[in-house]
């Protein structure tokens, strides 16, 4: 990962810049590879994360799934339709207020999200697997611990 040198902030050592820098590229490319392994050619991005947060939070309503995903709730009703086309939510009312929708996963939806968690985790499992040593993934597990420090920071 060796750039050239940016300028550093006062007050932060090279390494953090440094560390900081690698592994937001790191990420990023382990994010998009990651995702290039799913199943999800027929969606868009957003309607992939907009799926996901479905699956997570259970029944919800669009503008808490906006505001969840930090995106205009004309955003997220047109993300909605056309997860909807797909067959891949619902929307039925709230019961608590008639007014509102509630947005599920259909039984599709949920075997989407869980299938392409088990495509993903497979891939990554089978490259750790071959492309590292027993030695070298012990050294990311105990990377990963620090990093979920810094993930609670």
């Amino acid at each position: 990962m060796d750039q050239k040198p940016t300028e550093v902030p006062a007050g932060i050592s090279a390494s953090a810049a440094r560390a900081a820098r690698d592994l937001r590229v790191v990420f990023s490319r382990l994010r998009r590879r990651i995702r290039e392994v799913a199943q999800d050619e027929d969606l868009t991005p957003s309607q992939v994360s907009a799926l996901t947060l479905v699956g997570k939070h259970g029944a919800a309503t669009a503008s808490a799934l906006a505001s969840a995903e930090g995106v205009r709730p004309q955003s997220m009703a047109a993300t909605l339709a056309a997860l909807e086309q797909h067959g891949l939510i619902r929307r039925s009312p709230d019961p608590d207020d008639g007014r509102r929708q509630l947005v599920t996963l259909t039984e599709g939806g949920r075997e989407r999200i869980e299938g392409n968690r088990q495509v993903r985790e497979e891939w990554l499992t089978r490259a750790l697997e071959d492309r590292y040593t027993e030695d070298e993934r012990h050294t990311l597990i105990e990377a990963l611990a620090l990093l979920e420090r810094l993930s609670q920071a």
